[in-house]
């Protein structure tokens, strides 16, 4: 007989893709402000409303070879991608975990996968994504781990103010911006699901995949210089996520 918890980690698995849709849609309308449940998703350069079978995760954008049906244009890789990633989330977190935590850590890992590709495409971590993610953070807390919880609350006390400090010190020293408040928010977040004392960690994670990520450039091709940037979201999800999968094995 199958468990209930093999049940849930296939629901998971197979939700996941579905998951990965919605966060497309997610990173591309909400920067933009526009309406994220109501509106029907449309081909970007004809504008038809896209039919059923081409809303199918993964297999209705293969189905249609990549392409509109009703124009013919290319509608890339963005779509696919980050269902794939979503998909991948889940696959790790059930290789982790258990259930119910194999759920949390998609939680976590689906919101940062969303706020990481918005920053790579807009230079922006929305509040509507980082506050909820932080609300989750502490609630798990008090309902699974109200041990940690004063911990989990220094973590964001703790988060923010750590990177606004950073902010305004490069600010200062450099004469121009260096993080963002959205940083510090999604900082914040971090600390509410791995409390205060693996801000650290987290911190140097996310360094070290930028300047991995700036020599990867680099030996591609791409000339940097004193004032080039990178968006530092995606290091810090990344490195955020990492901690949380590594606090729970």
């Amino acid at each position: 007989m199958i468990g209930a918890d093999a049940v849930a980690g296939w629901a998971l698995g197979l939700a996941a893709p579905i998951i990965g849709s919605f966060l497309g849609v997610l990173v591309q309308r909400l920067p933009e402000g526009e309406a994220i449940v109501w509106s029907r998703s449309r081909c970007e350069l004809c504008g038809t409303v896209l039919a059923p079978r081409d809303l199918v995760p993964l297999l209705g954008w293969l189905a249609a070879r990549g392409r509109c049906r009703h124009c013919g244009v290319r509608l890339g890789w963005f779509y696919p991608g980050i269902e794939i990633a979503a998909v991948l989330v889940a696959l790790a977190a059930l290789a982790i975990d258990d259930m119910p935590r194999a759920g949390l850590d998609c939680v976590f890992g689906w919101g940062l996968l969303a706020l990481g590709w918005i920053d790579l495409r807009c230079w922006l971590l929305p509040d509507a994504l980082t506050l909820p993610l932080l609300a989750i953070g502490i609630a798990e807390a008090a309902a699974y781990e109200p041990d940690s919880l004063l911990d989990r609350m220094l973590g964001v006390a703790l988060g923010y103010l750590l990177l606004r400090l950073i902010a305004i010190l490069y600010r200062v020293l450099r004469g121009q911006e260096g993080l963002g408040g959205g940083d510090a928010k999604l900082l914040a977040a971090t600390g509410a699901w791995v409390g205060a004392g693996a801000l650290p960690q987290v911190i140097l994670g996310a360094a070290v995949a930028g300047l991995a990520a700036a020599a990867a450039m680099q030996l591609a091709g791409r000339r940097l210089h004193a004032r080039s940037a990178l968006p530092f979201g995606p290091f810090l999800g990344l490195a955020a996520w990492l901690v949380w999968l590594w606090q729970g094995w």
